[in-house]
């Protein structure tokens, strides 16, 4: 069953002394909200269950407070046995798949969404609505004292160890900078003082769980802030870190209110494992990398090269459960790829929704949505073979029915083909792939260069017919609208249409984001993905680290756009307002380093061969453009459904041909797993 050759440093056990974990592949923490759930500890139990009998070494759990003002939202915390006790369902089901479980201990501090909120000084992060009180001496003394009792809490639920979250900007890298950190009594002033919080956690801890327990220490190693931490101090907090007790350090990479993104699909592969190997060799106890590691031949390399002792994947294991066995039993081609897009994990999270993942909507979901065997099986066409029609052919096919696939085109993918050639979106391309394989692996018989018609689908008899025939793009009704230099968006980036130095989009929203990003890079000379040395000039980092938090002199440095791009929407505020939470400011920040023009409140007149017309504020003008792209939304394509449903087949619609209001592939995943799990 092994596939040790192809992944032999990633299979490797790792020996703590101990104990010793099955391989070095850690699943990070992330914050799904069931943590915050009302009784949600069996769904908990299911999903970490599920990744544990996929065989990661080592599973962190998203963050739990050790007290009630260390709470993303008031009122939480793990400090009593009956909590305890309820998570015991948890590690249970856990250590029944042979695997190991460490909680996440993590006191936000400033970042919190609640009146209670506290930190090292007063203080207001940017990305609460609610300012920070500064904890007294005596306060400082009890928060230490409740994550040791949130440790032992921990212990008793039977948890393997626990990880002391320490960067990220939460409250104890709030008390280790002076960003945050302007106290005046022992703990506060020099760095020694500032880091005695961290290490008193640490030691305490070490005491109170004695030596069979792991603790993992969260370092921020890059902090990526004005007034972070310099590389010297970061050095010196890990050797006294390993000195204090830790079991393993782990990485952080940048505060949440830093600028230069750190997970979205615009970060290289395995971006930031250069920031780990500089510390290798620094500290005995093993480190691990972090960060766009997202399929097991990245992790290798990363290990190979000697940057870490062992990786961190957490959104991979929203995307796939299965990811190491799979790794394990040489099946990588059968990955779910996590795409990084975080439109249904952090976005879910920072608008107090349970996670989930666009190209998997079973994660977290586990006691909800399983694809359980049919009954009776079925003879099942489906129409289309974007996300929704992959999604509902791969389920139903998954579940024993009999699937015929149609699709117009000669490949499979929709409006996933376009999104792959978006700079920094080319992950798309993997759930492609993704999809390819398991079409195949499940029988699913394809049918490209087809376009079903009502006749050839009746007389297919079949028993089910799901139509997820998608979108087209929509028109708008503006003068000289058939004028030679009007393209829509997939005349641009499906059908490779020229465009000239100098364009006009029509419509911000998300595709019109997405044009502008394409637009504003030179496709025939850039790559696609930047350099990781490139990506960090791009956003400012320097990679020789020569003040603290790593940030550039210089600032960002991008690659000027090789057009003039005026990117229109006839709405007030500001470009991008519906983006994803998440990743909406990093879009918003690309395209204003490349001087995208942002217009709004804009009437569209007229296009012809002087350009644009447009009135904005009363005042009319010409955008003297080559080219008008409009991304001003779509329409469903959903012909068949009426005629078809008078025939009384049973039809359904998915995805864009049900609803066509925004191109939304997790809402046409979601919509197509449920419904194929039900057939």
């Amino acid at each position: 069953m092994s596939n040790s050759t192809k992944y032999p440093k990633l299979l490797e056990p790792l020996d703590l002394g101990f104990t010793t974990l099955k391989n070095r592949v850690l699943m990070g923490s992330m914050h799904t909200m069931l943590e915050e759930s009302e009784n949600s500890y069996e769904r908990m139990a299911a999903f970490y269950g599920e990744r544990a009998r996929g065989q990661v070494g080592l599973i962190v759990t998203g963050g739990i407070a050790p007290n009630v003002e260390g709470g993303a939202l008031s009122g939480h915390a793990f400090d009593t046995e009956a909590e305890a006790e309820n998570h015991r369902v948890v590690t249970e089901a856990v250590h029944k798949e042979g695997g190991k479980i460490c909680m996440q201990i993590l006191h936000v501090g400033r970042y919190g969404y609640s009146p209670k909120n506290v930190s090292s000084s007063d203080t207001k992060a940017p990305i609460s609505p609610f300012p920070a009180r500064g904890l007294t001496g005596e306060e400082v003394e009890k928060t230490i004292a409740d994550f040791v009792h949130c440790a032992k809490m921990a212990q008793h639920a039977n948890y393997d160890g626990v990880e002391i979250m320490g960067s990220e900007g939460y409250l104890i890298n709030q008390f280790i900078v002076t960003k945050v950190n302007k106290r005046t009594d022992e703990w506060g002033g020099s760095y020694e003082n500032r880091i005695r919080f961290p290490l008193e956690i640490i030691k305490r801890t070490r005491a109170a769980v004695g030596e069979n327990f792991i603790i993992i220490y969260r370092l921020s190693m890059l902090d990526l802030v004005e007034g972070g931490s310099t590389w010297e101090e970061v050095v010196q907090l890990a050797k006294l870190v390993e000195e204090a007790g830790a079991t393993i350090i782990n990485t952080g990479i940048g505060w949440h209110e830093a600028r230069v993104p750190t997970i979205g699909t615009v970060v290289p592969k395995g971006g930031f494992a250069w920031v780990t190997k500089r510390m290798m060799g620094e500290v005995k106890i093993p480190l691990i990398a972090t960060n766009r590691i997202n399929m097991p031949d990245i992790a290798e390399n990363i290990l190979a090269e000697g940057c870490a002792d062992m990786v961190s994947m957490a959104r991979p294991f929203l995307a796939d459960p299965e990811l190491v066995l799979k790794a394990i039993e040489g099946r990588p081609e059968e990955i779910n790829t996590c795409i990084a897009c975080n439109q249904a994990c952090l976005d879910h999270t920072f608008t107090m929704q349970v996670c989930s993942c666009i190209v998997n909507p079973r994660a977290c979901h586990e006691t909800l949505l399983n694809y359980t065997p049919a009954k009776t099986k079925k003879r099942i066409a489906v129409v289309g073979a974007g996300p929704a029609g992959l999604e509902a052919a791969k389920v139903c096919a998954e579940r024993g029915h009999e699937v015929f696939l149609f699709e117009a085109e000669g490949e499979i993918g929709g409006q996933f083909n376009m999104a792959k050639v978006i700079p920094g979106k080319e992950e798309y391309a993997q759930t492609i792939r993704y999809y390819q394989t398991m079409l195949k692996k499940h029988g699913v018989k394809l049918n490209l260069n087809s376009r079903a018609t009502v006749e050839d689908l009746t007389a297919g008899n079949y028993d089910e017919i799901i139509l997820a025939t998608g979108v087209t793009p929509r028109t708008l009704d503006i003068e000289g609208i058939d004028h030679k230099k009007v393209l829509n968006y997939a005349d641009v980036l499906y059908r490779k249409k020229p465009v000239g130095k100098r364009v006009a989009i029509v419509g911000a929203g998300g595709i019109g984001f997405d044009m502008a990003e394409y637009l504003a890079h030179d496709m025939a000379h850039d790559s696609v993905t930047l350099s990781v040395p490139a990506y960090m000039k791009e956003w400012g980092v320097d990679m020789d680290y020569e003040k603290g938090g790593a940030l550039a002199k210089e600032g960002a440095q991008p690659l000027p756009s090789p057009r003039e791009i005026f990117l229109l929407k006839r709405s007030k505020g500001k470009h991008g307002k519906k983006l994803g939470k998440t990743t909406g400011w990093i879009h918003r920040s690309s395209l204003a380093m490349k001087k995208v023009n942002m217009i709004g409140e804009a009437q569209y007149d007229k296009v012809d061969d002087a350009g644009l017309h447009i009135t904005v504020g009363g005042e009319s003008k010409i955008l003297p453009v080559d080219h008008v792209v409009i991304c001003a939304g779509q329409e469903p394509l959903r012909d068949m459904y009426e005629e078809l449903k008078a025939t009384g087949t049973s039809v359904h619609l998915i995805g864009g041909a049900n609803i066509a209001a925004q191109l939304d592939a997790k809402k046409a995943i979601k919509e197509a797993s449920y419904l194929a799990a039900e057939l």
